[in-house]
């Protein structure tokens, strides 16, 4: 990890996915990364999530447009979207998200009815491998890619791969992200089977950031309060509310086409964040 000449860590990652509001997979972390040790993260969203009009219900009186109707969803909600995503990354801290403007058509699990009709994947590579190649990142995040994933995530997570891979070296690593609850088993994910690129090795996460670390007066306080505030932001899309106080661990994972020395940079950045930088607060008189 680089140092700057002010003592913060100058760990510079870009987060690729595919809809606004996935980026709350890593929130924790990319808060404590930008807020506590000066990192600068960068967020590109392949599509606006227009299809997100089906969950837009208790949305429509916040802004006062019928968005459950198909029509008038998809020419509003990329607007909306846009600006939820924007006063998301306001709290998580990122300095710059990057719209590729692609056609969110539907749900699907095939990440083929993406990649072979749906996004433009000629410009979706040029335009990530520009900004990876102009930005120079250490490192890039993504949603773990599983069968039952959705087939937007799934197509994210292959174009960053194979836009990553094909960089000159030295190239960012690339980390899976995947949130789960503290007692619970680690999700063992291999990959996609047609997709060698996605393949991880180990199957489990090799790398977490507790979201319930706890600061403030008696401990109190902890990262999901920051989770929660990037939560409630997206606000059309109803069900993310019910994420709230879900995920107590963000767990990632190690994709094989990384270099083996990148092990070694993967651990000293989450160590790093496992570190308390809030001084114990106390107060006289009151215990």
């Amino acid at each position: 990890l680089s140092t700057t000449a002010s003592g913060q860590h100058g760990t510079r990652i870009l987060i690729v996915d595919a809809h606004p509001d996935d980026e709350t997979a890593y929130a924790g972390t990319i808060y404590k990364l930008t807020h506590d040790f000066g990192g600068t993260v960068d967020l590109c969203v392949i599509t606006n999530g227009e299809a997100g009009y089906k969950y837009s219900t208790l949305a429509e009186s916040y802004y006062k447009l019928k968005l459950t109707n198909e029509d008038t969803g998809r020419k509003y909600l990329p607007r909306i979207r846009h600006q939820e995503l924007e006063n998301a990354g306001t709290i998580i801290g990122l300095r710059k998200i990057f719209f590729l403007d692609q056609r969110d058509n539907r749900y699907t699990l095939d990440p083929h009815e993406v990649l072979d009709s749906n996004w433009n994947i000629p410009d979706v590579k040029t335009r990530l491998r520009r900004i990876l190649t102009d930005e120079r990142y250490d490192f890039v995040f993504v949603l773990l890619p599983t069968d039952s994933t959705h087939g937007h995530h799934k197509a994210a997570t292959i174009l960053a791969l194979e836009t990553v891979k094909d960089l000159p070296a030295p190239h960012p690593i690339v980390l899976a992200g995947s949130p789960s609850k503290k007692g619970m088993t680690p999700r063992a994910a291999m990959g996609l089977a047609e997709f060698p690129i996605t393949h991880i090795s180990s199957g489990q996460p090799e790398y977490s950031f507790d979201r319930t670390q706890g600061f403030g007066f008696h401990h109190a306080l902890n990262y999901k309060v920051i989770v929660n505030w990037e939560i409630a932001e997206h606000k059309s899309q109803g069900t993310m509310q019910l994420g709230m106080n879900e995920g107590d661990i963000e767990q990632y994972y190690f994709f094989d086409m990384n270099p083996p020395e990148g092990r070694a940079k993967a651990k000293a950045l989450f160590e790093m964040l496992a570190k308390n930088t809030y001084p114990e607060v106390t107060y006289p008189g009151i215990k």
